[in-house]
Formats: C-alpha cells, sequence, structure tokens
C-alpha cells in the first residue's frame, strides 16, 4: 500500500473511503460504469518518464537496503522510505496507465485513477509525497502510441512541477496548472514566466493565485484562462488532476475553495472533453488533507459528473455514520456546503488573470 507512515498527511484512507462513498451512492452500479481492474507498471512503462537509477533507488530504498538515497529524494520528512515502496508506487502508475489504455482503446470515454494525480516526482527525484509521476507516464505512454497532443490540467493547490519539468520542451503536451502561488507555498514554482523551453514555448500555462482565494475567484480564473487554451491547442485527450487540498479547511494550504468550486470545475472539465477530445478524458486524484471531511465528497462529485449522475445533496447516513465511527468526529452531511465570507473576483485574482492572458494567449492566436 502506498502509505508514508501513521504520522504523514498523505493519508491511504482518504482514497479508500472515497471509494467507499462512490458505492454508498450507488455509481458503481450504474449501467454506464465499470470497474478496471488494476496491475502493476513495469520498469519499462515508469521509465518512460524515470531515470533506470531512481527506478532501482526506490526499489532498493523501499526493500530497506542501505544506500544513498536522499540523493533521490527520498528521507525524513515528506518523502520518507516505507517498505514496498517501489511496488506501491508501481502499482498506482498502472492504474493510471489502465485509465489511459481505457481510454485510448475507446472501451471507456471517461476514466478515473483515485489515487493518482502525484505530479511533484521528477525523473531522478521523489518529492512532495511522490515517488512515480503517474500522470506524466500515463501521457507519455499515450504519446508513445501516436497521440499528437494532450492536454493536462492541474487543479491541485501545489503547482503541478513535476509534470511541467517532464514535458518542459515537448510541444505536444500542454500543461495548465491553476495553484497557490510559489511565492507562499510549496514547490515555489508555477509562476506566469514559466511556459516552456525551445519549440514548446507557451504551452506550458500557470495561473499562481494568492492565499485567500475564493470559490467565484478561483472559478473567474480558471474559466477565463482554461477552456479557451485547451480549445485553442486542440489535443486528442484531456488527462486532468484533481486535488482538493484548495479547500477553506485544508490544514497545509491557504485558499477557501468549497465543494461549489469542485461541482462547477468538474462540470467544465467534462463539457470541455466532450467538445475538445470527443470525451476522452482519463482523472486522477491528488492532494487534499482532509482525508474523512473534504475529499470523498469531493471526488465523489467529480466521479458522479463523469458517470452522468446526479447526485442527492445528502450524504448516505450509513457512509456518515462509518466514517464519524472511524475518526471518532463529525463529518458534513451533504455534498454542498456554505459559501465562504466575501465570495467575489477580487482585484488580486483580476490582476493574475490579466497577466497570463497578455503572457501566454499570444502564443495560441488568442487575443488578451
Amino acid at each position: 500500500m502506498y502509505d508514508h507512515g501513521p504520522q504523514h498527511p498523505l493519508r491511504p484512507e482518504r482514497v479508500l473511503s472515497t471509494w467507499e462513498l462512490i458505492e454508498a451512492c450507488g455509481l458503481l452500479d450504474r449501467p454506464t460504469v465499470s470497474t478496471l481492474l488494476c496491475r502493476s507498471a513495469d520498469d519499462d512503462e515508469i521509465g518512460l518518464v524515470h531515470t533506470e537509477a531512481f527506478i532501482d533507488a526506490t526499489r532498493r530504498a523501499g526493500h530497506l537496503e542501505p544506500g544513498p538515497w536522499a540523493r533521490f529524494g527520498y528521507g525524513p520528512g515528506d518523502n520518507p522510505i516505507f517498505p514496498n515502496m517501489h511496488e506501491a508506487g508501481a502499482l498506482v502508475v498502472g492504474a493510471s496507465i489502465l485509465a489511459a489504455e481505457a481510454v485510448h482503446a475507446g472501451t471507456t470515454l471517461h476514466a478515473f485513477n483515485a489515487a493518482g494525480g502525484l505530479h511533484h516526482a521528477m525523473p531522478s527525484r521523489a518529492s512532495g509525497f511522490c515517488v512515480y509521476d503517474d500522470p506524466a507516464v500515463a501521457i507519455a505512454w499515450l504519446l508513445e502510441r501516436g497521440v499528437p497532443k494532450v492536454a493536462y490540467v492541474d487543479v491541485d493547490v501545489h503547482h503541478g512541477d513535476g509534470v511541467q519539468a517532464i514535458f518542459d520542451d515537448d510541444p505536444r503536451v500542454l500543461t495548465i496548472s491553476i495553484h497557490q502561488s510559489g511565492d507562499t507555498l510549496f514547490p515555489g514554482t508555477g509562476f506566469v514566466s514559466e511556459r516552456g523551453g525551445g519549440d514548446a514555448e507557451g504551452t506550458k500555462v500557470n495561473v499562481p493565485l494568492w492565499p485567500g482565494t475564493t470559490d467565484e475567484a478561483w472559478l473567474a480564473a480558471f474559466r477565463a484562462i482554461v477552456p479557451p487554451v485547451v480549445r485553442a491547442f486542440g489535443p486528442w485527450a484531456l488527462v486532468t488532476q484533481l486535488g482538493c487540498d484548495t479547500h477553506a479547511t485544508d490544514p497545509l494550504a491557504h485558499l477557501r475553495l468549497t465543494t461549489r468550486a469542485y461541482r462547477e470545475t468538474a462540470s467544465l472539465l467534462h463539457g470541455l472533453a466532450h467538445e475538445v477530445t470527443d470525451g476522452r478524458w482519463v482523472a486522477t486524484g491528488g492532494g487534499g488533507y482532509q482525508w474523512a471531511r473534504v475529499v470523498p465528497r469531493a471526488w465523489t462529485i467529480a466521479f458522479a459528473e463523469m458517470a452522468d449522475a446526479e447526485l442527492p445533496d445528502a450524504l448516505p447516513a450509513s457512509w456518515v455514520a462509518t466514517m464519524e465511527e472511524r475518526i471518532g468526529g463529525g463529518i458534513p452531511s451533504t455534498f454542498s456546503e456554505p459559501p465562504p465570507e466575501r465570495d467575489e473576483l477580487d482585484p488580486r485574482t483580476e490582476e493574475t488573470i490579466e497577466l497570463v492572458k497578455r503572457t501566454c494567449f499570444p502564443f495560441f492566436g488568442l487575443k488578451p
């Protein structure tokens, strides 16, 4: 299991609880929904984006061999070594590859790997709780099969630095990351000036927002930047990272979103996929550290959108009772939440939107 230990904020229970809520809502019983049996990615597949030395180090460290593992990002802090680390990471990557494979083969239009979205891992280094960069591997897997263009949209509160770095000079991959500014949050990157290198200049788009940004401002930035850029780029497939650590109660960041933003974002991405990529959409999870109170609701909202399902606002009482017993505390009883205080498009977000437009839109033939 992908588990950094009981004191680590990236708790595996958040993924398990999400699938329990999805099942409790009856979404897995819908005729349009199927479950794919997972498999582990092999070294060649992981090696589409990671170095052989890093894969070897991850395997040996996870088998508790002594070695210079700090060189590869492992040690106390964000990326502690845990048993069978390679095997756990390979399973996450395998699930994202299977999602990409199903969409590529046309056996499904949309596929979701809630355990995925480990977007900070670099080619030869673990980072930010992430061992292997599964969304990057899924994108590389699609490119290996002749897909001409892929658009990657990352809504995690942290900049999707690993995916951007891996495809920095690849014009076939558009990356858009909307996140809390690197001036105020890990990993300290994701500024508007980061646009990609060489022939790929312009294909890397960053929307850094300030602490305190609420639903209305965040959604205004998303609507203003993401749909027009994705349309202009014209990808064959859409790959997304749906981190929900943007929530107002998340302990590791400082945005003030509610589940309203997650519902509207999922709807916008769904519509964009059908408009631009004939529906081809590979979704992954990502960050989110209110593992019981926020993550399951956020990702169930996204899953329901992908399944064209209407969710009642009330959570299943049996699921709420189980979770409250599990955590020894209260759980929200509805998917919806009250709006944040002073929920408005603030001047700083307006300035960021205009800066991104002036900087990035000309690369796509768009008017700022």
